[in-house]
């Protein structure tokens, strides 16, 4: 792999959002990039072939690899992009509920990770970016499932790397904040509401709402993604836009009680 010609790209849930400005910008930066969306989608979206892929299948995700090493003989990078969110309280939702959000955001990054590490490992090369949250640093009332999952990325991500190291893979984390995409519009919702929350609730959905709205561009994560995705020698954690940076230092530096405080005004909770 050189810089005129990186090599193949995959990334997980471009159909939108993120993940489709993510393939867009590797392939600019040379990239041959396949995306992945749930439905069978166009054969090819501006110079990029999608191909349909359920992470929570793992005969799909089987499928997909193969299929993209039939084209192309080989991955050099991974984008673990695909995820949806959960706002509402922790107690609101089943136990299967809850199973199935993790199936998606943790489990499905595991499955097409483990699917494309023997072709990674057989080349000794390749770069897996895995797509994390300010919430995998910090906490968030009303998004303790959507949290958890993103902590397990954290925690994955970087054990994998130690790992991978020694046979030429790198395993990187992005961490966005709020971004301007149709990621609040599209979470699910708790699937056993109690009265008890709904006020609170609903503040925290108009909180996340408005910040959305006046959140990064997609265009800003891309670009970050693509530095993880190039750099020679990989940060552990990149933090995608303004907001991102600033809550990993203030995470890191100041003292926990002032920034519990913080937290709870800034989410319209009592002290």
């Amino acid at each position: 792999m050189n810089t005129k010609n990186p090599g193949v790209a995959l990334v997980t849930g471009a159909s939108s959002g993120i993940g489709r400005v993510t393939a867009k910008a590797l392939q600019d930066a040379g990239y041959r990039v396949f995306g992945t969306s749930r439905r069978a989608a166009s054969e090819s979206v501006e110079g990029i072939t999608m191909l349909a892929c359920d992470v929570t299948d793992d005969e799909s995700v089987a499928k997909l690899v193969n299929d993209v090493v039939a084209r192309t003989g080989r991955i050099d990078l991974l984008v673990n992009n695909a995820g949806i969110g959960l706002l509402g309280g922790a107690e609101e939702s089943s136990i299967e509920q809850a199973q199935a959000l993790f199936d998606v955001n943790v489990f499905g990054v595991l499955r097409v990770t483990n699917a494309v590490l023997p072709v990674m490992r057989l080349q000794r090369q390749g770069r897996i970016v895995n797509l994390s949250s300010v919430l995998g640093l910090i906490p968030a009332p009303y998004s303790a499932l959507y949290a958890a999952t993103k902590h397990a990325i954290e925690g994955y991500s970087e054990s994998l790397d130690h790992e991978l190291r020694s046979l030429g893979i790198r395993v990187v984390l992005v961490e966005p904040a709020y971004t301007r995409t149709a990621f609040e519009e599209n979470q699910i919702r708790p699937d056993r509401s109690l009265d008890v929350y709904d006020a609170a609730r609903d503040g925290m959905n108009t909180i996340m709402r408005t910040a959305i709205e006046a959140g990064d561009a997609p265009e800003v994560v891309a670009k970050t993604i693509l530095e993880a995705a190039t750099a020679s020698a990989p940060k552990r954690r990149y933090a995608a836009g303004k907001m991102a940076r600033q809550v990993s230092l203030l995470r890191r530096f100041v003292p926990a009680s002032a920034f519990d405080k913080s937290l709870r005004k800034q989410n319209g909770l009592p002290a």
